[in-house]
């Protein structure tokens, strides 16, 4: 695969190309670069000091903007909190656009998880950038959990619907294990500081991917010799003797 695209596949753990994203929904338009600066430099000290702990001035400081500033576009931290969920959503909307480019189902799901392995010495520094916000919202009730947990069900979804044109009837299982082993790998590589882990878990979870397609390429071969069998053993019987 092209290092383009790689760059590209990154994006969605990365949490400045995240913050690079279009920071808002529709309806939602920014207000030049202020805006954007302030919801990028949001995603990155969200990402790395966690949201309880992050101040609207930590988020100036960081988008060298001043704090006055700061509430020109967002009143609260929680509105800023909600920005950067919008850029993560749309920059998963990016990168399945750029992914859905590549040939077939299996090479999308191992781009993506070479995405994931490109960002590891980030995840051994502060984890997931996404999952970590996730987590963080998930413990709240304020409506911003549900917008993480949407971000989070449009990537299953996403990757569901690939092992569905593998052919595989159990794709929402499959989807499930495949996310579930990225944000495990990402908790303990943070944890151990190991980036090392999830090379490695890069690597099962690559050979995981390229036995099913190999499996489903199989039987589907032999789902074909079987029909020519059976049309030709037709033909053999309905022949004049």
């Amino acid at each position: 695969m092209p290092r383009g695209s790689l760059s590209i596949l990154s994006q969605v753990t990365d949490s400045d190309s995240a913050a690079a994203a279009p920071s808002a929904r529709p309806g939602r338009s920014g207000r030049g670069g202020k805006r954007e600066r302030l919801v990028k430099a949001a995603v990155q000290v969200f990402h790395e000091q966690g949201v309880e702990k992050t101040t609207l001035g930590d988020i100036a400081r960081a988008a060298e903007v001043p704090l006055g500033n700061v509430y020109y576009y967002f009143k609260t931290k929680d509105q800023l909190v909600e920005a950067a969920v919008d850029a993560h959503c749309e920059q998963l909307d990016a990168l399945t656009v750029q992914l859905d480019t590549l040939p077939d189902p299996a090479a999308r799901l191992t781009a993506l998880v070479a995405g994931w392995v490109d960002q590891r010495e980030t995840a051994a520094r502060f984890g997931c950038p996404f999952g970590t916000l996730a987590t963080e919202l998930d413990k709240r009730d304020d409506g911003l959990d549900r917008a993480a947990a949407q971000v989070m069900r449009a990537l299953l979804d996403w990757v569901e619907s690939q092992f569905a044109q593998l052919g595989r009837a159990d794709a929402a299982a499959l989807a499930v294990d495949l996310v579930a082993a990225y944000q495990g790998i990402s908790v303990l590589t943070n944890t151990l500081r190991d980036p090392g882990l999830m090379a490695a878990q890069g690597e099962r979870l690559r050979s995981w991917i390229a036995g099913i397609a190999q499996r489903q390429a199989s039987g589907r071969a032999a789902h074909a010799v079987g029909e020519a069998f059976v049309e030709e053993e037709d033909v053999r019987l309905t022949r004049p003797r």
